[in-house]
This record gives C-alpha cells, sequence and structure tokens, in this order.
C-alpha cells in the first residue's frame, strides 16, 4: 500500500518553517488553531474586497503569527502590497480593527505588518490563484497552464509541476491534467519544494526552488 507525507512537513527543519509560531497548554491548543483561522480568513476576506486586479489574484503568498501573551504579531508576505494600501494608508488601520472585532481580544494588542516579496510568481499560492482567475474570464485551462509556466520561468524557479483535476472545459466526466517543467525532485529532502492546492476546481500546484547542500 502506498504510504504519503506532506512534501512541506517532510522539509521542516530544512528548507521550510512553521508559519504560526506559539505555544499553549494542551487543552487551549484548539483554541489557539481556531484563533489562526480566523485572523487568517479575515484578512483573505478583507484583501479579495479591495484587490483591484482582474485576473483575481490576491497576491498573499503566506501569513506568518507570532504569539506572546499581550501581543499578536501577524505579518502578511504580499506580491501586490498596492492592492491593500496603494493611496489609501488607512487601509491598513482598517483591516487592523477588523481584525481585532474578528478576534474580540481586549487584553492583547495586535500588530500587522505588510512586507513586499520579490518575484511575486515564484510563490505557488499566488500562482495557483492565477489560473482559476484565467478560467473564470473563458480562457481555455491548457493556455492558462504554460502562461503560469511562463511566468515562474520569470521568477528564475527550477521547475514546476502543475495538475487540475475536475470536470474541466464544461466536460461532464471529471478528469486529471498536468504538466511539469524543468527539476522536480520532490523525493529529496534538501529540494527547496513549495506546494499550494487551491480547490476550486482542484488545483495541485509543486514548485521546486533550489536546492540545499
Amino acid at each position: 500500500m502506498e504510504q504519503k507525507i506532506n512534501p512541506l512537513g517532510f522539509r521542516l527543519g530544512t528548507t521550510q518553517s512553521h508559519h504560526s509560531l506559539w505555544f499553549a497548554q494542551p487543552k487551549k491548543y484548539s483554541e489557539g488553531l481556531q484563533e489562526d483561522k480566523k485572523i487568517k480568513d479575515c484578512i483573505k476576506n478583507y484583501v479579495q474586497k479591495n484587490m483591484r486586479l482582474s485576473s483575481g489574484v490576491e497576491g498573499i503568498a503566506r501569513i506568518e503569527i507570532q504569539k506572546r501573551l499581550d501581543l499578536i504579531q501577524v505579518i502578511i508576505y504580499m506580491g501586490f502590497p498596492k492592492l491593500l494600501i496603494e493611496d489609501k494608508p488607512q487601509k491598513l488601520e482598517e483591516l487592523q480593527m477588523n481584525v481585532q472585532k474578528e478576534l474580540n481580544c481586549m487584553n492583547r494588542k495586535l500588530n500587522i505588518a505588510i512586507i513586499r516579496i520579490g518575484n511575486p510568481y515564484g510563490h505557488p499560492n499566488i500562482l495557483a490563484e492565477f489560473i482559476p482567475g484565467q478560467l473564470r474570464n473563458r480562457v481555455s485551462f491548457r493556455k492558462a497552464m504554460k502562461k503560469a509556466i511562463e511566468l515562474t520561468e520569470q521568477a528564475d524557479t527550477k521547475g514546476i509541476q502543475i495538475q487540475i483535476a475536475g470536470c474541466i472545459d464544461g466536460k461532464e466526466i471529471a478528469r486529471v491534467e498536468w504538466i511539469r517543467e524543468g527539476r522536480n525532485l520532490w523525493g529529496i529532502r534538501n529540494q527547496n519544494l513549495d506546494i499550494y492546492r487551491q480547490r476550486i476546481i482542484r488545483i495541485r500546484l509543486y514548485l521546486s526552488l533550489r536546492s540545499i547542500l
């Protein structure tokens, strides 16, 4: 029987790190997880309402959460931070107020920071949002996949694999289509690999970044 492991969990401590850094007692651990989910959902919903790209890309690569006794530090890594704060510096304060209201935390201070990342299409989260946006605009799935590969080549990645599953192109029978380009060493632990799954049509995207010797 085939045994599978999460490729990101497999690489924790070598090429990957945790996105949430905090400590909790076993009885309160589930509350901390629910709190993290509320923070991420609130941020993504706010960015989606205020984004300006027609492709539908939110531009969030990842969200890091660091918790202390009196402080919650949230760092948003974005490829297109202008979507959120262009010409409106009060938007960040509004986002912070929305998250604080969602958490209903009075004893802890909330601080949100936005960091711009270089080569946004070198991150699978942003790239996986690009493909459904193209499909919504009636672009052929093959053209969308090839365009995604062109964007990753500009971002200086070593390899990419894209897999789309579902009722593609309006067909009644679900099927799986995939495309691979470049170097893809999924079984090597020191291979810097990133993965993202998009559930609109079930898109699975692997990016091979670089090797750690």
